[in-house]
C-alpha cells in the first residue's frame, strides 16, 4: 500500500491543473487567503477560519456526519466544513444552510446502492457506471487537502480511512460498520468467525496499520467490545456510545392517539428499487394476518421515495386512501384495508420509531435504531443488493437477536402474531439489542473529543 501511495505522489503533478479545476466550485470562501497565510489551526488569537473535511461512505455514516457537522457549526465559529460522501449524492446534507459548509466531490447514485462488495453483479454495474473513475477523482481531491492545512474526519470503514491516511493531513476516524459482536456471539462457527477470532477483531490488519499512523489523532468505535479488542492490540480506541441513537426520539406524546391499536413499523430501506420489493413482500404477509384488534402500520419513507409507486403497491393489496380519517401523528396520507391502516410519512422515521410495538425491517441503520429503542423486529431477506440473507444474519448477531431473520412468510407471520400478543416476548427479544446500541448523547461526546484532539 505504501508503494502505491508513493507512486500516486509521483504522478500527482500530472493532475495538478485538473485538481484545481475540480476544486474551484467546492472550496469555501476565503480559501485563497488561507493558502497564502498558512495559518496554524490552533491560533486562537486570529479571526480567520480553518478547514475540516469529512469523508463518509454510506447512508448511516452520512447521518452520523450530519449530526457532527451541526454541532461543530453551532459550537465553533472559526471552522469551514466540507463533506465528501463516497456513496450516493449526499442528499441528507441538503438540509444544512450555512456559508461555512459545502458538499464537494463527484457524487452519484450507484446502481448497487453502494453495496457492490456484497454482489459481483452489483460491482459490475457500478463499474460500468463509472464508480472507479469517480472514486479516483475523489481520492485526488482529498490528496490535495494537505496543501491547505486541512484536518480530516473519516466516517465509515476502510475506504474513508484510507483516503484520510493518504492525504498526509492529521485525521480522526469513526469506525461505524464493524463490530466484534458479529463474530464473538451467536451460535454459528463459520469460516469468517474463525478468521475474525484469529485476528482478535473484525478490523483487518491493513486497517489496523492505518489506525496506527501518528497522524491519526482519534479512533472512535461503535461499541465497547470492539474498542476493547483494539486496545489489546495497542490501538488507542475509544467508545462514547452509539451516535445512531441521537437521531431518534425516545418518546412521543402523540402515541396516545394510536395507543389502542396494534402498532407495526415497516422499514423497507432507502435503496430503490429494492425497497419496493421489500414493501411488496411485507404486505403479502400482512394481508393474511388476523389480529384481535385493529392495527396501524407505520410506513416512514426516505425523501427519495417514489410515492406514486408506493401507492400503486398499496392499491395492489386492496388498500384504499382515506380522506376523512386523521390520527394526528403528522402522517402524509392514510390507507385502509379492513382492520388495517397504513400511515405514510416522508422523513417521519425519527418521530415514529418509538411508537411501534414491533418492526418488520429489511433495513440497516433504522433496524439498529429501533433495537436501541427496545423494539423487537423481524426481517425477511430478499434478493438484495443490500438486504441479503448474509447481511440479515450478521445484523441479527450484531443486535443479539433483537431482530430475528425469518426464512419464509409463514414463519414471519407466526412470530409477528406472538410478538403482538405477548408483551413479555417483545421485552425478552429486545433487551439485548437495547443494551448493545447504548443510550443517546454520543454525538456530543464525539464532537468534544474531536475538538480537543484533532482541532486544537
Amino acid at each position: 500500500m505504501v508503494n502505491f501511495v508513493n507512486r500516486i505522489k509521483k504522478a500527482a503533478p500530472r493532475f495538478e491543473l485538473g485538481i484545481k479545476d475540480l476544486q474551484s466550485s467546492a472550496l469555501p470562501l476565503g480559501h485563497a487567503a488561507e493558502e497564502d497565510s498558512k495559518e496554524p489551526l490552533n491560533d486562537t488569537t486570529s479571526n480567520k477560519t480553518y478547514s475540516l473535511l469529512i469523508v463518509s461512505n454510506g447512508h448511516g455514516e452520512d447521518v452520523i456526519a450530519l449530526e457532527i457537522i451541526k454541532r461543530l457549526l453551532k459550537e465553533n465559529r472559526k471552522i469551514n466544513i466540507e463533506v465528501l460522501p463516497l456513496v450516493g449524492n449526499g442528499e441528507v446534507f441538503n438540509c444544512l444552510n450555512s456559508n461555512k459548509f459545502s458538499k464537494i466531490g463527484f457524487l452519484k447514485e450507484l446502481p448497487s446502492g453502494g453495496f457492490s462488495n456484497q454482489s459481483f453483479k452489483g460491482f459490475l454495474l457500478d463499474l460500468f457506471a463509472g464508480f472507479l473513475i469517480d472514486t479516483f477523482k475523489n481520492f485526488l481531491i482529498v490528496r490535495q487537502k494537505s496543501k491547505y492545512n486541512y484536518k480530516i474526519l473519516a466516517v465509515g470503514d476502510l475506504l474513508p480511512l484510507f483516503f484520510a491516511w493518504s492525504s498526509e493531513c492529521e485525521f480522526s476516524f469513526i469506525g461505524t460498520p464493524k463490530s466484534d459482536y458479529t463474530w464473538s456471539s451467536g451460535p454459528e462457527w463459520s469460516l469468517s468467525d474463525l478468521y475474525h477470532k484469529l485476528k482478535g477483531s473484525e478490523w483487518d490488519p491493513w486497517e489496523i496499520l492505518l489506525m496506527r499512523s501518528s497522524r491519526c489523532k482519534t479512533l472512535i468505535m461503535r461499541d465497547e467490545i470492539t474498542a476493547r479488542n483494539l486496545i489489546r492490540k495497542k490501538i488507542n480506541a475509544q467508545y462514547f456510545g452509539n451516535p445512531m441513537m441521537d437521531f431518534v426520539q425516545d418518546k412521543n406524546k402523540n402515541i396516545f392517539n394510536i395507543i389502542n391499536f396494534h402498532r407495526i413499523i415497516l422499514l423497507i430501506g432507502s435503496r430503490f428499487p429494492e425497497a419496493f420489493n421489500n414493501l411488496d413482500n411485507f404486505l403479502d404477509c400482512l394481508i393474511n394476518i388476523n389480529l384481535e384488534k385493529d392495527s396501524i402500520i407505520l410506513l416512514p419513507l426516505s425523501f427519495n421515495a417514489n410515492e406514486i409507486k408506493i401507492q400503486s403497491i398499496l392499491t395492489k393489496y386492496g388498500f384504499l386512501k382515506q380522506s376523512k380519517v386523521n390520527f394526528m401523528i403528522e402522517e402524509d396520507s392514510i390507507w385502509k384495508n379492513n382492520e388495517k391502516y397504513i400511515l405514510i410519512g416522508k422523513g417521519k422515521f425519527d418521530c415514529w420509531a418509538n411508537m411501534a410495538d414491533v418492526g418488520l425491517s429489511n433495513a440497516g441503520t433504522a433496524t439498529e435504531q429501533i433495537a436501541g429503542l427496545g423494539i423487537p423486529s423481524l426481517s425477511l431477506p430478499g434478493s438484495g443488493p443490500q438486504f441479503t440473507k448474509s447481511f440479515a444474519k450478521r445484523q441479527s448477531r450484531l443486535l443479539g437477536g433483537s431482530v430475528l431473520v425469518c426464512r419464509n412468510k409463514k414463519i414471519l407471520l407466526n412470530r409477528l402474531s406472538l410478538l403482538l400478543k405477548e408483551k413479555n416476548c417483545r421485552i425478552n427479544q429486545a433487551k439485548i439489542g437495547k443494551k448493545r446500541m447504548g443510550v443517546n448523547g454520543a454525538s456530543k461526546k464525539i464532537v468534544e473529543c474531536i475538538n480537543h484532539n484533532l482541532l486544537s
